[in-house]
């Protein structure tokens, strides 16, 4: 059995790398299953709150054990939001491999202020990622860097580290995937998976054009350093 535990940045391409696996035979894969026990610990406001809370355990035991439940195939992927994971009690999965899906978080930030008009760090994971990778490598944890931008540039050749790096074959069908929404999407799907849901492989995003608001700009000279710090230690495509 592995679980990939894929700890992401807001606005990235996590959800098209969540249909990319969803596409094996082998893996079951869970959608942000952390995202209701974000929203009870911290009462942000974010779209569809209600909708997320209902629709979700909200404490870290019952998540625990969903995810456990959810163990019913040889591979099992689970995309988590690196500003959900930093409330946890426990932050670590055990017995899994933690990718961290980083992103240019010039991007990130253009992309997230035209849903939360004013996003913070905690909103951009990127510093939150930085610091529980070192954790993790600190404590003997398997641990797995990838940049979305790289991922674009060559998705067979990135897909296929990232399998080899998970010790799984990669699987030519995680390439493509049908447009639409998809039965494992989060009720928050309407709200944030638009552009994905146009897609039918790994496309350069719309976000990718959008520019930065002012008001940003010392947000994006902060978490920058962090992603400086991540990148070089990425897969290489």
């Amino acid at each position: 059995m592995t679980t990939i535990n894929l700890i992401s940045g807001p606005r990235n391409i996590s959800t098209a790398l969540m249909y990319s696996f969803a596409q094996r035979p082998d893996t079951n894969v869970l959608d942000e299953p952390f995202y209701s026990v974000y929203l009870f610990k911290t009462n942000v406001s974010h779209p569809g709150k209600e909708d997320v809370l209902n629709s979700l355990p909200q404490t870290e035991t019952e998540v625990r054990s969903l995810i456990h439940a959810s163990k019913t195939k040889s591979v099992l992927f689970i995309k988590n939001m690196a500003h959900h994971i930093e409330v946890l009690e426990n932050p670590f999965i055990e017995e899994c491999i933690n990718v961290f899906l980083i992103r240019n978080p010039y991007q990130i930030i253009a992309s997230y202020a035209e849903v939360i008009n004013a996003p913070v760090m905690r909103d951009i994971g990127i510093e939150y990622q930085y610091n529980l990778y070192q954790l993790l490598r600190r404590s003997g944890k398997k641990t797995v860097v990838l940049d979305s931008g790289t991922l674009l540039k060559n998705p067979q050749k990135v897909l296929e580290k990232l399998c080899s790096s998970c010790a799984i074959d990669f699987d030519q069908r995680m390439l493509h995937w049908q447009p639409g929404p998809k039965s494992y999407d989060g009720v928050w799907a309407t709200h944030w998976y638009s552009n994905v849901h146009q897609s039918s492989g790994f496309e350069k995003q719309k976000t990718s054009e959008r520019k930065l608001p002012p008001h940003l700009e010392p947000l994006y000279e902060k978490s920058k350093r962090f992603y400086e710090k991540l990148l070089p230690i990425s897969l290489k495509a």
